[in-house]
């Protein structure tokens, strides 16, 4: 297993696809609060990268001296451009709770519905690694974030105005240009017209819930399956090893929301097994995904189960519908039935009754909100 490790990552950089980590170093370009390049340049390119750690040195004093500070450059218009490449490259949608609750530390509110809104009016240019063939080294050989932001500029999409550490946006990009067509496209043939991350709404997720619509095959994007229920990731990923789960269910895994966890543990082991073993499922989650999911895979559902969300509510063989396009997730049963539902519902025995996670369930806040701490 050592021999296969080495020769499968024979670099000091692995991590090559646009998962969490390496959509929000992106982001931290598009905030402006780090250097051009800092996101894509890879771990192997020694002499680029202590170049980079150079300029930021000197970038950090001058900034000192300027007394430039982070909520100087981390404004509401700062968090929209940061929104719009991430819909732009597709990015992890782990990018919905990690912007907002920055976004909460700067004294902003960002509601969800912004990212539906952004995303509407934003091309989706780039289609990387788990969602398309292209690497994070093909987006930094393309031009890199400069390179998305200038080309989304071309639709008015970027706050130009707005400050980075290195000066005023309009003067970051406006040299920047596209290299290599076949990473980056134009805005005007996009992969898709809209954003990679859609934000949908219904009877399921009244407050909301984030899917990452780039990686979502076109025949899933509308799909409707029979509920299989399990309260946590583990019973979940049991029963998708046993062969319980078959084409046409959708996987439901609650109770691993903020509260519920606690701490919104990622999903990826159930998206990879049911990846494996080749089936077409939804998958529907009060916790959150890797960004290495793909398909129709949708967490963040708010309100969760731990607070008597929908999702807590749902019964094994329900018929849930799922709508991307429409941003609606429904589940088709009549209000009455799922009042008598809500009427019966006993609140679990938390997971955790002691310690910092304990106290963490009890103070932090819904993941439509960012999953925040409200000491």
């Amino acid at each position: 297993m050592t021999e296969l490790e080495s020769k499968a990552c024979p670099g000091c950089g692995s991590c090559a696809g646009l998962f969490t980590a390496n959509t929000m170093n992106c982001l931290s370009e598009a905030l402006g609060m780090a250097l051009p390049g800092n996101g894509t340049i890879p771990a192997a390119y020694n002499g680029a990268r202590l170049i980079l750690a150079k300029r930021a040195g000197k970038v950090l004093m001058d900034m000192l001296k300027n007394n430039i500070l982070p909520r100087d450059i981390l404004t509401l218009k700062a968090f929209e451009n940061a929104i719009t490449v991430d819909m732009g490259i597709g990015g992890s949608s782990n990018t919905v709770l990690h912007l907002t609750a920055i976004a909460n530390e700067c004294g902003i509110k960002i509601p969800a519905e912004l990212f539906d809104e952004i995303s509407a009016r934003t091309p989706y240019i780039t289609k990387l690694s788990p969602a398309g063939k292209h690497h994070m080294q093909d987006l930094e050989e393309a031009g890199g974030i400069s390179a998305v932001m200038h080309e989304l500029s071309k639709k008015n999409l970027l706050n130009l105005d707005a400050l980075t550490v290195t000066g005023k946006l309009a003067d970051r990009i406006a040299d920047a240009e596209i290299l290599r067509d076949d990473v980056i496209r134009t805005v005007d043939n996009p992969y898709r017209p809209t954003g990679g991350i859609a934000i949908l709404k219904g009877n399921l997720c009244p407050d909301c819930a984030v899917v990452k619509a780039s990686a979502v095959a076109e025949d899933m994007l509308v799909y409707k399956g029979s509920a299989k229920c399990f309260d946590s990731e583990e019973t979940a990923i049991n029963a998708i090893m046993a062969g319980e789960i078959h084409d046409g269910d959708v996987v439901v895994i609650r109770y691993e929301g903020p509260k519920g966890g606690p701490g919104m543990q990622e999903m990826l082991n159930p998206t990879a097994a049911i990846t494996g073993a080749g089936l077409k499922v939804g998958l529907i989650t009060d916790g959150r995904f890797s960004g290495a999911s793909q398909g129709a895979c949708i967490g963040h559902i708010s309100p969760e189960a731990m607070e008597g969300g929908p999702i807590a509510l749902i019964h094994d063989g329900d018929i849930i519908s799922i709508d991307i396009p429409n941003r609606k997730l429904e589940l088709e049963i009549s209000d009455e039935e799922l009042n008598k539902r809500r009427a019966e519902w006993t609140k679990p025995e938390p997971k955790i009754k002691t310690g910092y996670l304990a106290r963490y369930a009890k103070l932090t806040t819904s993941a439509s909100t960012g999953a925040v701490v409200n000491a």
